[in-house]
């Protein structure tokens, strides 16, 4: 007779395959259908609020895998808040101003010059638009719940007129000023540069050595003495108006052949050896305090201007000669240290970085190109002592990958010397995840100088100043506000399709304009000015958000970059941080850890991904990782992440299938289950408690972690395997069998909750072949309670795995040594020394059935082999095999049933 009808073998209809690619938009179209994300709103409507304010990505070209990085593990939190009891809105948002959006229309082939501003910035918008559906598409299909139909978008007119507004309340506190200060310049993008927009690479440049003549050594220096300065920019030596040295070291005068010169003394021997003086023939002829040299005046090598010798104490021994060429035109400290002495600001280069007139015989000459020439005039008035070229890091314009330059043009400013000690006090009462998050912000808001907020582009938002026919600066808080209206009312467009007068409020008169004439700015405002003010455009102006949000989370770029400039604005016009807890990723890297680029062809983005595997392979590669360092992912590692996938699967698929027959109404009491399944429970108890833990702290890779050892060890290596004795043999009512399924049931359940929102796609496909859920869609569930874990238990249990694992070894040898087949063949005598692990076997009924075997016997003297904790000797089975269970029996009766078995099919 073929028992195999009387098997109560697993059934579902949930398959072992995921075909996700083909699947999932199925399940996005249905939840769609359900209005799920408003549907999970109104679950927890009156609920305590969690809000995460999502940066804005830039709204050109297609996502990679560090947007999908970054949008996943906010979906992560969200949705997990949203499942403990907490109003989670997700509104995304998308950055749509700036540079790149103008460069890809000019290489699309539209002709700036043949369309007025307000034409060519209407283009800007809609190829900006664009871009913000395609990359809503690709982040909706990796599975990210938001209110997708009404994002936030920097361009929006309510959006746009709030960022004015902020602008207005910072003009009102006295924080926006307009000066001329060298600022990052990219001649390039022929803009200026926030310091976010700087990144560093390496470039060659020339280093120059050169001699000043003195001219006035104010009784302390001969006439004639040199002065040695060293500078990798010649190009800035036409702009040289000082020579800076550090009040506080020591300079010595020397003689080199027939000629004298100054330097740090701290620095004479690396002088010497760069332009090749010979250290045995310098002699020392004075020495100076850097004090004693203030007020010196030098000759500039080949223009008719005199060079001042100034005290700074930027100036080190770290490099060059202790003598600083400087030229305020050009560079921060040099700006800073000539102001004391009230000295010109020279910049003679246009927006392109080439030489105007003021720069004589360089007139029309590229600032690089000039490098070349003004070195031969040096060489050619016998000033310069050394020319060489070396490697170092150069900051660069982060779009063009050009270099960038300092220089000095007139811009306006957000004075952060006003507000600094504010901005560091709200970091101070942040929480940060990592201490070195908090680190990094704090010292860039410590170290760094007024904010440029000016950008002399066309596609931006406009900066609401107007100028008087005399020049005063009009910026008062009923015109700001006024502009703001008309902003919110047409979109800021309409700053370029009126006129100056159309856009001031009507009547509108100024002392410094008689004749009613007016002028308006020219320049946008910083790109990170418009997102930095998203806290007063989103957060404040949404019904469903609220100020300050509970999280920022993004890239560790933005420390200097959305979380620099939003808590700049927020504190400077509403006095604390817009954030109250702050947290970065870094960034994805290839197998090898290097940068993805095309030309490396080491590029996997997330959109071939999710066609060939499935979104919720990328996002359960997502928590697979340590996001808080720089992160990798290959073709190898997403197959690694497949298998994972392919385990949790097959694991889910044997629970449906063994409780296919479980009413979890007659589901056993605690107390009633067989011991074995109150540890497994409480293993289960053990994995929710910290999976909750880890969710709150953000910390993924760790439940991807226990979900593994969960899966592999708990389940597959022991608890299901053996209960497949159980769940197959008995009877189907059979108290044993209810006791194990109720167990199953409860892993079933809140695995599937606490995978959700990793893997929401699988979790709801699974929720939809679980028996006797009510609940539409897993994403309307909580997650599961934590329980308290009975150690004690759990204790005993380890301890008797530890025994198994030896019984397992010992089964192992004798497969390979050929004594048995398959465990059930086998009967195993145990010996163990230790009183407690003794106690523990003998309180177990089912020995056999916990190692899979036929037979299991304790014996007090060793008969086998020593292992780690116990003593096996494995023999063949006793008896003959029964046809329906296949363990060996002794009692088999004329059907070749055992014993169980024979009930079992008499019932």
């Amino acid at each position: 007779m073929d028992y195999k009808e009387t098997l109560l073998m697993p059934k579902t209809d949930f398959p072992m395959r995921g075909g996700l690619p083909n699947k999932e938009p199925q399940i996005q179209e249905k939840w769609n259908e359900q209005d799920l994300y408003h549907k999970i709103l109104e679950k927890n409507a009156g609920k305590p609020t969690y809000i995460l304010h999502d940066g804005p990505p830039y709204a050109n070209g297609q996502i990679h895998m560090g947007h999908a990085l970054n949008k996943v593990i906010k979906d992560f939190i969200t949705r997990y808040k949203a499942m403990t009891g907490f109003n989670a809105p997700y509104v995304p948002g998308w950055d749509t101003h700036g540079l790149p959006i103008e460069q890809a229309l000019t290489k699309k082939g539209v002709n700036r010059k043949e369309m007025s501003v307000a034409e060519f910035r209407e283009l800007c918008k809609q190829f900006a638009l664009e871009q913000v559906e395609l990359q809503k598409a690709d982040f909706k299909r990796l599975g990210v719940n938001g209110d997708w139909d009404k994002p936030y978008i920097t361009l929006q007119e309510k959006f746009e007129a709030e960022q004015i507004r902020l602008f207005g309340d910072m003009v009102k506190k006295g924080y926006i000023y307009k000066g001329k200060k060298p600022v990052y310049w990219s001649p390039s993008s022929e803009s200026s540069l926030a310091e976010a927009e700087i990144e560093y690479q390496d470039k060659v440049s020339p280093s120059i050595y050169v001699a000043f003549d003195t001219k006035d050594g104010q009784g302390k220096v001969d006439a004639g003495v040199k002065f040695v300065i060293w500078t990798t920019t010649p190009w800035t030596i036409p702009s040289n108006v000082a020579i800076a040295v550090n009040p506080a070291l020591n300079y010595v005068q020397v003689k080199v052949d027939e000629s004298s010169y100054i330097v740090a003394q701290a620095l004479l021997d690396s002088v010497c050896e760069k332009v090749g003086w010979d250290k045995d023939a310098v002699v020392i002829e004075k020495e100076f305090k850097g004090t004693d040299l203030e007020y010196i005046m030098t000759q500039h090598p080949f223009i008719d201007r005199e060079s001042l010798v100034i005290l700074g104490d930027h100036v080190t021994t770290d490099a060059g000669t202790g003598c600083v060429h400087t030229a305020p035109g050009h560079g921060e400290d040099d700006f800073i240290v000539a102001q004391k002495y009230d000295l010109p600001v020279i910049s003679p280069l246009d927006d392109k970085g080439v030489f105007t007139a003021e720069a004589g015989e360089y007139e029309g000459i590229y600032y690089d190109k000039a490098n070349k020439l003004i070195t031969e005039k040096l060489t050619e008035v016998g000033a310069l002592l050394k020319l060489e070229f070396f490697t170092h890091s150069y900051p660069h314009d982060w779009r063009t990958k050009k270099p960038v330059i300092f220089r000095a043009t007139p811009q306006w400013f957000a004075s952060i010397n006003k507000v600094r000690q504010d901005i560091l006090d709200a970091i101070e009462e942040t929480e940060f995840k990592v201490d070195w998050g908090k680190t990094r912000i704090y010292n860039m808001i410590r170290d760094r100088g007024d904010w440029v907020i000016s950008r002399q582009r066309a596609w931006g938002v406009p900066l609401p100043v107007f100028y008087a026919e005399n020049g005063d600066i009009i910026m008062d808080e009923a015109v700001i506000e006024h502009v703001a209206t008309l902003v919110e009312e047409h979109g800021s467009n309409v700053w370029y399709e009126r006129e100056a007068k159309d856009l001031l409020p009507e009547g509108f008169t100024h002392a410094g304009s008689p004749n009613g004439e007016f002028t308006k700015e020219t320049d946008i405002m910083d790109v990170w000015f418009d997102s930095g003010s998203s806290h007063r455009g989103v957060l404040e102006a949404r019904e469903e958000l609220s100020f300050p949000a509970d999280l920022y989370f993004e890239g560790s770029d933005q420390y200097r970059g959305w979380f620099n400039s939003s808590i700049t604005t927020a504190v400077a016009t509403r006095g604390q941080s817009p954030y109250k807890k702050l947290l970065s990723h870094g960034f994805v890297m290839d197998g090898q850890g290097r940068k993805m680029s095309k030309s490396l062809g080491n590029t996997i983005l997330p959109e071939k991904v999710v066609k060939q595997m499935g979104a919720d392979i990328i996002r359960l590669w997502v928590m697979s990782v340590d996001y808080l360092a720089d992160v990798r992912i290959s073709d190898d590692i997403l197959k690694q992440v497949s298998e994972v996938y392919r385990k949790i699967r097959n694991t889910f698929r044997f629970l449906l299938g063994n409780v296919n027959d479980f009413d979890p109404k007659n589901a056993v009491a605690y107390e009633d289950l067989a011991e074995v399944d109150r540890y497994m429970l409480n293993r289960l108890y053990d994995f929710v408690g910290h999976a909750h833990k880890h969710y709150e702290n953000n910390d993924y890779l760790f439940i991807y972690q226990e979900l593994q050892n969960f899966i592999n060890v708990e389940l597959s290596n022991f608890y299901l395997d053996y209960g497949k004795d159980i769940l197959y043999i008995e009877a189907e009512d059979a108290p044993i069998r209810r006791s194990m399924q109720t167990v199953l049931y409860e892993i079933l359940v809140s695995l599937t909750k606490v995978l959700a929102p990793v893997i929401p796609h699988t979790a709801e496909e699974i929720w939809g072949h679980t028996p006797h859920v009510t609940e539409e869609s897993v994403h309307l569930t909580d997650m599961p309670e934590t329980h308290e874990v009975d150690s004690q238990l759990v204790e005993k249990w380890e301890r008797f795995l530890t025994i198994r694992d030896d019984v397992l070894k010992a089964l192992e040898e004798a497969r390979t040594e050929k004594t048995i087949g398959k465990s059930l063949e086998a009967k195993v005598t145990v010996y163990v020394e230790n009183a407690e692990d003794r106690a523990i076997l003998e309180s177990m009924d089912n020995l056999h059935q916990l190692f899979i075997t036929s037979q299991a016997v304790l014996t007090d003297k060793k008969a086998g082999t020593d292992y780690v904790s116990a003593n096996v000797l494995v023999e063949k089975a006793e008896g003959e095999k029964c046809e329906r269970c296949w363990n060996y029996s002794t009692e088999l009766n004329d059907e070749h049933l055992c014993p169980r078995c024979a009930a079992v099919v008499a019932e």
